[in-house]
């Protein structure tokens, strides 16, 4: 393995240029960790991640600022605290020259937990709903109608408006000889 790419959070934070941005990140982690503790820690895109139901947040320390992602959704008054980290793509930039904002950063993992739990959820309905389809729930097959029902592959009509059908067109066909 390349020693630059870490392969844990630990490295990840070890390999931060200044010790300030070191402390930073520590923060950062032990904030997600105490706001989702459930959730697993990687390294995913080669930047700390956590996961919890699929992927929660992921952090990076840039020259000038921290980045967290992905971007906030859904909560209009969460989106509206954000707006002023906001990046071009909707990731977060925390700039490095001012304060941290770690409550919001709960706040932001918190709403991310829900988020994933109640998607996580949706996709287990899912799944039980269609494995009830699969195996049958009661309900009857479908049957579709039979309108011939003939011995030896011979079609004979099996409703009266199928006899209709079938004798009008027996009277077309006579009448075209």
């Amino acid at each position: 393995r390349d020693a630059a790419i870490p392969v844990t959070i630990d490295d990840y934070i070890e390999q931060a240029a200044a010790p300030a941005v070191r402390t930073i990140l520590q923060k950062i982690r032990l904030t997600i960790q105490k706001a989702a503790p459930g959730a697993e820690e990687k390294i995913s895109y080669r930047i700390p991640t956590f996961t919890l139901a699929g992927n929660l947040v992921h952090f990076a320390a840039f020259k000038n600022h921290i980045g967290f992602y992905p971007p906030v959704k859904g909560d209009a008054k969460l989106r509206r605290a954000v707006a002023i980290y906001a990046g071009e793509k909707g990731n977060l930039r925390f700039p490095l020259d001012e304060a941290i904002p770690y409550a919001l950063i709960a706040r932001i993992v918190k709403a991310r937990v829900r988020e994933n739990l109640e998607a996580a959820a949706a996709r287990a309905h899912k799944r039980t709903a269609r494995a009830k389809s699969r195996r049958g729930n009661g309900a009857p097959p479908h049957k579709w109608p039979t309108i011939f029902a003939g011995a030896g592959g011979n079609p004979v009509p099996d409703s009266s408006r199928a006899s209709t059908m079938f004798a009008k067109a027996g009277e077309f066909c006579e009448s075209r000889v």
